[in-house]
């Protein structure tokens, strides 16, 4: 037989025959106490019975594997050990006594369980039951008391009633009850916190503590009274009550419990109970006579009932707190989701002016779904999260950010002295991003409230149309389609140039936007930024790539790629208006540019943005005519050229208009 079997077995085989045992001498004790069957019945042989409950128990806390679940049954086993100690000396010395001194080394194992049983209880307790709430420790505090109080009630006061003799001996008899009382309480209140959830060990240690709590009462009202004799029928109760402890430590370890969501209906029914035992004892009270100590324990089971009505009300509001709070955030990006926008207009739209006006921008993510499909929708919802707390980190001070679901979002701005269009484009940029084999930018519709709606709906409608027509016109612009073969021809001769041109469109666009130029002269000026190089494609590389300084024929060279470029890009009808910003790309603002020799307005505003954002971004970029400058040299020496070489309000706009960008791109 293995040996954990075997192990079963004796203590399946030394529990029966304890319980044949108490069955028979109770049997006896109540039916024929005077009838003498020998030894079997004489009053040694319970203390047999004792120790084998608290061998049990020893031998459960020494065979356990885990460490609290051993120090619990240790804690019980020596407490169980030390009541038979007591009882030992009893039996084997006091049972016979004419008087019986008090306190006596019987008394001290006796008074040693109820402190050991009771560490060990809360032990086990919180072996089994993990983040107890504090709705279910006031519940067991309230249990704890109501039993207290009825224990109290029931026992302490004849035994307080009937105490006699010296301080010592008065504080030994009146030791007894309070020591059962805080038992039981703490037994019960310890119920309460597994949220009531009686698997066999807790119903057995309830069972063998109640067991001994009823012999424990009669014993103190007989022996206050004077009729206990030793042997009365309910002497079993207490070695009845040692056995179901004993069995208790050989119960199947359960789950440990955990709270989350446990809504049945006993964790608020059974505190009721315990709470209208508190009340009953107060009425009675009212109407009788009763003990401070029954009358104090049962009031302040209704208080700790109070506490728990305060502690559920904390929770429940906290829970709505929560419940609003995922109602109204999108779960991937932690941005409001459109649940949440709506109660955000509802509530600032009423309030807007023209003077302090909101902006509403809907953004529409391009490349997304391309995204999506090659990289697989891990990489998509990681895309999303990134995004979302760029979008978050830019429009932070200026307004809230929302994702509207799928691959949308939003920002309500309430612009102060920002320009609208800044504040879209940034938001625009910082939902953009660019890898190998993806590039991630996005359509965007804003409106201005309450100027052009005055209402949630309608401006949410405004604003998506707006959206949408946008991507519509970007999807079929044969000048986009246009640009973006020759961009593709440019990044196959040279790649370098793919990121100076996406770097050199986007400052690009940006100054425009900041100069409030139309949505089509917007388009134009990107598309001329990205193409401005194009024409380079008819200069050798020896001149491109040459380290040292140009002579002048290798000038002329490079001089003749803005004509170049013009006629490449020209031959694309739909680009005819951005060959002409090309051709007037390198101009300078006191006319001493080429091919024309413009100067001042008569040089196209598109032309005058994009030589800014060339010449910056050329400054801040790896050349091999000169060492590369800082972003703050770059603008510090675009300021130093304003007037000469480039257009003083450009320069100033695409300064304005770069820190947007890189605000958002840090976001």
């Amino acid at each position: 037989m293995h040996l954990r079997a075997r192990g079963r077995a004796v203590r399946f085989g030394l529990w029966l025959v304890v319980a044949a045992w108490l069955l028979l001498w109770q049997a006896r004790a109540l039916l024929a106490p005077e009838l003498d069957i020998g030894p079997l019945f004489s009053r040694f042989v319970h203390d047999g019975v004792l120790l084998v409950a608290a061998a049990l128990c020893l031998w459960a806390a020494i065979a356990s594997p885990q460490r609290r679940e051993r120090r619990a049954w240790l804690l019980i086993g020596a407490g169980v050990a030390a009541w038979t100690f007591g009882e030992l000396y009893y039996t084997a010395v006091l049972w016979t006594a004419d008087e019986i001194a008090i306190p006596s080394p019987a008394d001290a194992g006796y008074l040693l369980f109820g402190p050991l049983m009771l560490l060990g209880v809360v032990a086990l307790l919180r072996s089994r039951a993990r983040d107890v709430p504090w709705t279910l420790w006031a519940d067991g505090v309230t249990a704890a008391l109501a039993v207290g109080a009825a224990s109290a009630a029931l026992v302490f006061q004849t035994v307080s009633a009937n105490a006699s003799g010296q301080g010592l001996e008065v504080a030994v008899n009146l030791a007894y009850p309070l020591t059962d009382l805080v038992l039981l309480g703490v037994i019960v209140g310890a119920l309460a916190g597994t949220g009531w959830q009686l698997d066999r060990t807790w119903m057995l240690l309830l069972a063998g503590v109640t067991s001994f709590w009823l012999a424990d009462s009669l014993y103190l009202v007989g022996n206050a009274n004077g009729t206990y004799t030793p042997g009365s029928w309910f002497d079993a109760g207490w070695w009845l009550g040692m056995v179901l402890i004993g069995s208790a430590a050989w119960q199947p370890v359960p789950p440990a419990v955990r709270f989350e969501s446990d809504e049945r209906l006993r964790r608020i029914i059974v505190p009721l109970a315990f709470a209208g035992a508190g009340l009953a004892l107060l009425v009675v009270a009212a109407v009788g006579d009763l003990n401070p100590v029954a009358v104090g324990l049962a009031a302040a089971s209704l208080l700790a009932v109070m506490v728990r009505t305060l502690l559920t009300f904390r929770d429940n509001v906290a829970m709505l707190r929560r419940s609003r709070a995922e109602a109204h955030t999108d779960s991937l990006t932690g941005l409001g989701n459109r649940r949440a926008l709506a109660r955000a207009l509802g509530h600032e739209l009423p309030l807007a002016t023209p003077a302090q006006p909101l902006l509403l921008a809907l953004f529409d993510l391009d490349g997304f779904k391309h995204y999506n499909d090659t990289f697989g929708h891990p990489a998509g919802d990681a895309l999303l999260e990134r995004l979302g707390t760029r979008l978050a980190a830019f429009v932070d001070g200026r307004g809230t950010a929302f994702r509207m679901g799928g691959d949308e979002f939003c920002a309500l701005f309430t612009p102060g002295d920002h320009a609208h269009d800044s504040l879209v484009i940034g938001a625009a940029a910082a939902l953009a991003e660019r890898g190998e084999g993806f590039a991630i930018a996005c359509s965007y519709g804003a409106i201005a409230l309450p100027a052009e709606a005055d209402s949630a709906s309608e401006a949410l409608r405004i604003a998506d149309q707006r959206m949408y027509a946008q991507k519509q016109s970007g999807r079929t612009s044969a000048s986009r389609q246009s640009r973006d073969v020759l961009l593709r021809a440019l990044a196959e001769r040279d790649p370098r140039l793919r990121a100076h041109l996406s770097g050199v469109g986007v400052l690009a666009e940006a100054t425009a936007l900041r100069l409030q130029l139309t949505h089509d002269e917007v388009e134009r000026v990107r598309h001329a930024a990205e193409l401005h190089d194009v024409g380079k494609v008819a200069v050798p590389d020896a001149i491109l790539d040459k380290p040292g300084p140009l002579d002048p024929d290798e000038w002329a060279f490079i001089r003749r790629h803005t004509l170049i470029g013009e006629r490449i890009v020209a031959a694309a009808p739909a680009l005819t208006r951005v060959a002409a910003l090309l051709r007037s790309s390198h101009e300078r603002w006191d006319g001493g540019g080429y091919p024309d020799g413009l100067a001042g307005d008569r040089i196209p505003l598109g032309a005058r943005i994009v030589a800014v954002a060339d010449a910056f971004d050329a400054m801040t970029g790896p050349r091999p005519h000169a060492l590369r400058r800082s972003a703050e040299d770059a603008l510090a020496e675009l300021h130093r050229c304003a007037g000469t070489q480039f257009d003083p309000e450009v320069v100033a706009a695409f300064a304005a208009a770069w820190r947007d960008v890189q605000f958002a791109a840090a976001a």
